[in-house]
C-alpha cells in the first residue's frame, strides 16, 4: 500500500520541521511549500492526499488558496486542514464556508494533528451505501460523477454542499441534528454556536441552488434537518 502523501503549506521553518518530523515518524510521505502560489501549483501537479494549510502566507493567503482549490475540479476533492492562530476566529468560519475540511489552532500537539488527519482521511474514503444515481422528483444525484441536476439542468455545488446533500440522502428520512452533521462532514465531536451556524448557512445555500427540489430538505425546529422525498 502506498503511503499517504501530505502537502504542508507553511512559511515558518520551525513549524515545517516539527510537522515533517512527526508526520514522517507516523509513516506519512511529506512535501512542503512556503507560499500560496506554489501551493496551488504543487496541489495541481502532485495531487496530495491531504493538505495542511496555514492561513497567514506570503502572496496569496490561505483563504484564497482554499477557495481556489475547492473551485478547481482537479483539486476540489483534496481534503484541507487549516492551521490557524487563536486570533483568526472569523477566518475559521470563512475557511469552513469555502470548503475546508477541518481546522486546528496553533499551538497544537502533533498527536492531536495526526488524529485530525486520520479522521479527515477516513471521512474522505467513506463512500457510503447509495445507488449510483439517486432520483427523487425533479432531483437527480449521480454519485459516481459527483453531479447534481434539477429538472435535467446541472447544479453547481461545492464539495461541502454535495457531502451535506449526500449525508441527508443516506439517512433515508431520519432527522439529523446539527451536531451530527458537524461531526460527519466537518469532523467536530462537539458543537459550538459558531459551528452550528455554519451548517445552517450551508443548508440555506444548498436549498437556493436546488430551487424546486429544495422543499425536500425539511427543517426540524430546534434540532436539525431531514430529507423527505415527494410522493408521486
Amino acid at each position: 500500500m502506498s503511503k499517504v502523501n501530505i502537502l504542508i503549506v507553511e512559511d515558518e521553518k520551525d513549524i515545517i520541521k516539527m510537522l515533517e518530523y512527526n508526520l514522517k515518524k507516523e509513516g506519512f510521505k511529506v512535501s512542503d511549500t512556503r507560499d500560496g502560489e506554489s501551493a496551488l501549483e504543487e496541489a495541481r501537479r502532485g495531487h496530495p492526499d491531504i493538505i495542511l494549510l496555514d492561513l497567514m502566507l506570503p502572496g496569496i493567503d490561505g483563504l484564497e488558496v482554499c477557495k481556489s482549490l475547492k473551485n478547481d475540479p482537479k483539486t476540489s476533492s483534496i481534503p484541507v486542514i487549516m492551521l490557524t492562530a487563536k486570533s483568526q476566529e472569523s477566518d475559521k468560519i470563512v475557511g469552513l464556508e469555502l470548503g475546508a475540511d477541518d481546522y486546528i489552532t496553533k499551538p497544537f500537539s502533533p498527536r492531536e494533528l495526526i488524529a485530525r488527519i486520520k479522521a479527515v482521511l477516513r471521512r474522505a474514503n467513506d463512500k457510503g451505501k447509495l445507488p449510483e444515481v439517486f432520483q427523487a422528483g425533479d432531483l437527480s444525484v449521480d454519485f459516481s460523477r459527483i453531479s447534481v441536476c434539477v429538472k435535467d439542468k446541472p447544479v453547481d455545488l461545492t464539495a461541502k454542499e454535495f457531502e451535506l446533500l449526500k449525508t441527508l440522502l443516506q439517512a433515508k428520512g431520519r432527522v439529523l441534528s446539527r451536531d451530527y452533521l458537524l461531526d460527519t462532514i466537518w469532523g467536530y465531536d462537539h458543537a459550538m454556536e459558531i459551528q452550528t451556524r455554519t451548517v445552517d448557512v450551508h443548508i440555506r445555500t444548498l436549498r437556493k441552488k436546488l430551487k424546486s427540489s429544495a422543499r425536500m430538505i425539511v427543517t426540524v425546529k430546534n434540532y436539525g434537518y431531514r430529507f423527505e422525498e415527494e410522493e408521486e
